[in-house]
């Protein structure tokens, strides 16, 4: 077994602890914003459309719903606050990939994977004139991003344009960077602010949003909450990893918990002793990978490897909170930048991931084309979101469009078995991941079977 750089190089424990020490259990995200309150639902309604969710898939479907026909009524039934699941809780990574990366993308689909990162980058581009056309305070930049290695092995994943370490070090100063890559295209966000600013854009468009109204079934169009029930023509449904209102996509997801650390704001001697003047979002090549960015104000995000999997795949609070991750978060960051050593970390915080099998979304309709949903984004829903809101208003509007005639938005995923057999699985594969890291990449034979029956964990 060979020793990763996170263990050929590991910081003191006490530098670990020291580093966690009066951290606050919360996204940082939310924690920065003060945030809207939107009534709860208080009696029967109707609607055109009545959109289940009120994280990014559900702001952007009402908003692309309200531009495609002003006239529409349209409301947003949100369980617990706007933004306060995934939404508020991701990296703000705002990535013009639909695949979850070209290279699942051209495994699954490589006779439309170039139509398909096409899409990615108009989705994109679309999401930053959005943004300046109703004056959106998100922090949005279009930074581009870096991937780095920081295995030997890895440097033979790189593509034709790929760096040397110096050349990496001069854009980020890191002693674990061996070579990488930099894509131009990508872009960085306020995650939390983009979901309150597309709630405000909502609202001032005509949508009525009510928050701690959860959905507790759907019988036809009809939305049945504790305290009424909304009768639409259709439905949308953007529930992220939260229990599905269709029986037929039970299996099809699960919540998988991501945990993610933010430093306090950087001195201007701890800039500089690591550069990155460009600010582009990081990520490595490991099959457990951390991602990484600066915020607004020159703190540290720093998030990922540790994906963790509670049977049963529920969404619970007391999941957020686990201690070992976060201390092993805390040792890679400082083996990645032990020019910060001494730097303390104000905020740790977890949040649940809708992973489906091929690792990026998919969508359908149900109730003889009435209701519509769009999930398992797997951690790259921040832009992709609103391509499966517009992937959702097309089917349900009965149109075909270059969107609806992909065979990835008209193929299904492989689902997860049930429980027992779900937790064990994804467990042996999490161990498979881990090991093929330990054996400079190499995948033993779980993850190769995984890999031909179309459920290949390569990311």
């Amino acid at each position: 077994m060979v020793l990763t750089v996170f263990e050929r190089s590991v910081p003191d424990a006490s530098a670990v602890s020291a580093a966690l020490e009066g951290s606050k259990l919360g996204s940082f995200w939310i924690d920065s914003v003060a945030r809207p309150r939107y009534t709860p639902l208080e009696a029967d309604a109707h609607a055109d459309l009545a959109i289940v969710g009120g994280g990014y898939s559900g702001l952007w479907t009402a908003i692309l719903a309200k531009e495609r026909d002003p006239k529409r009524d349209v409301v947003v039934l949100e369980g617990g606050r706007v933004g306060g699941a995934a939404s508020g809780r991701n990296g703000g990574f705002c990535e013009p990939s639909l695949t979850h990366g070209r290279a699942n993308g051209e495994s699954r689909w490589p006779h439309e994977i170039d139509r398909l990162d096409a899409l990615g980058s108009q989705n994109l581009d679309e999401i930053e004139a959005t943004v300046a056309r109703y004056g959106m305070d998100a922090e949005f930049e279009r930074t581009g991003g870096i991937t780095v290695a920081v295995e030997p092995h890895q440097l033979e994943w790189l593509g034709e344009d790929a760096l040397d370490a110096a050349a990496v070090r001069s854009f980020v100063d890191s002693p674990t960077y061996l070579g990488g890559e930099f894509d131009g295209e990508g872009a960085l966000v306020h995650p939390y602010k983009l979901a309150i600013e597309l709630a405000r854009v909502a609202t001032e468009l005509g949508v009525r949003i009510h928050e701690r109204t959860p959905v507790r079934t759907m019988t036809g169009t009809d939305l049945v909450t504790k305290v009424g029930t909304v009768r639409a023509r259709q439905v949308a449904l953007g529930t992220n990893a939260f229990r599905p209102l269709l029986k037929r996509n039970r299996l099809m997801t699960v919540a998988v918990y991501d945990y993610v650390l933010v430093t306090e704001p950087l001195t201007e001697v701890q800039m500089a002793s690591i550069g990155w003047e460009g600010r582009q979002g990081i990520g490595d090549m490991g099959n457990q990978f951390h991602y990484y960015r600066l915020t607004a104000d020159n703190r540290i995000l720093f998030g990922g490897y540790d994906a963790i999997y509670h049977a049963g795949g529920h969404v619970r609070r007391e999941y957020e909170d686990r201690r070992e991750t976060f201390e092993m978060l805390a040792s890679h960051f400082l083996t990645t930048f032990p020019q910060l050593s001494g730097v303390k970390f104000t905020h740790r915080w977890a949040g649940a991931i809708d992973t489906c099998s091929r690792f990026s979304p998919f969508f359908g309709t149900a109730r003889g084309g009435a209701v519509a949903y769009s999930l398992g984004f797997t951690g790259l829903g921040v832009a992709a979101t609103r391509f499966g809101a517009n992937v959702m208003l097309d089917l349900l509007d009965g149109e075909s469009t270059e969107r609806t005639e992909t065979d990835m938005v008209r193929s299904r995923p492989l689902p997860f078995p049930p429980e027992p057999i779900a937790s064990i699985g994804i467990n042996l594969t999490r161990r498979s991941l881990n090991k093929a890291d330990h054996r400079e990449g190499k995948r033993d034979a779980l993850l190769r079977t995984l890999d031909a029956v179309g459920m290949g964990f390569d990311s």
